[in-house]
């Protein structure tokens, strides 16, 4: 038989999830993402409780998922919700920008999972492997690559960090490659890029500096 009885959460259990969520530094993007994949309403200002209860039921059961349950999904979605609220919580005050398109040096666009702002100039970008293998050489040199084209650019004048999280871990020659490329930069102050590897195990992500 197949039950068709909607609201598909009792008041307790929605209650249960604003409860456990009002608790987590969920940041305001991140919120709005949510509200607009689950075509949920959302109020756009006031106590994170209030937000949160202003929200519907699969909004509030798939941040429930990412940010309580720590679940994952085949797509990395999830994985990736977790890395944007972990990189805003580095940066207080600034403004994060999901998906941002910015160019290098050469001319070409670099379109960036996450950056950073501060004072409308980058100072941080981030990305994220969330599925498949481990990060391996290529993918550190590709990553490098990338921020060293924005960095060198009128775009990145102010850019330090450069962020490569990964849920399912590096491999040994990537990370050496990395740190390899990032002392390489050493020598020049103006240059001066902060290259970090963010492992997410154990539902924490941890960081280490290349």
């Amino acid at each position: 038989m197949v039950n068709k009885g909607f609201p598909k959460f009792g008041m307790s259990q929605a209650g249960a999830f604003v409860a456990a969520l009002k608790n987590y530094n969920l940041p305001d993007f991140i919120l709005v993402l949510v509200a607009k994949e689950c075509k949920s309403d959302l109020l756009e200002r006031g106590r994170i409780d209030d937000r949160l209860q202003s929200m519907n039921d699969e909004a509030l059961e798939l941040l429930h998922k990412v940010f309580v349950g720590c679940e994952e999904d085949k797509a990395g979605k999830y994985a990736q919700y977790r890395f944007y609220a972990y990189v805003s919580s580095m940066y207080h005050k600034c403004e994060v920008l999901v998906n941002e398109t910015i160019p290098g040096k050469t001319g070409k666009n670099h379109k960036i999972p996450v950056a950073v702002k501060n004072n409308g100039m980058y100072i941080a970008v981030a990305q994220n492997k969330a599925t498949g293998h481990p990060v391996n050489k290529k993918d550190a040199v590709k990553f490098y690559d990338i921020v060293d084209d924005i960095k060198s650019g009128d775009h990145g004048t102010m850019l330090t960090d450069a962020i490569f999280g990964s849920s399912v871990g590096f491999k040994g020659d990537a990370l050496v490659e990395l740190e390899n490329l990032s002392k390489s930069r050493d020598d020049d102050p103006e240059n001066k890029l902060d290259f970090k590897t963010a492992n997410f195990e154990n539902n924490i992500y941890s960081v280490t500096k290349c």
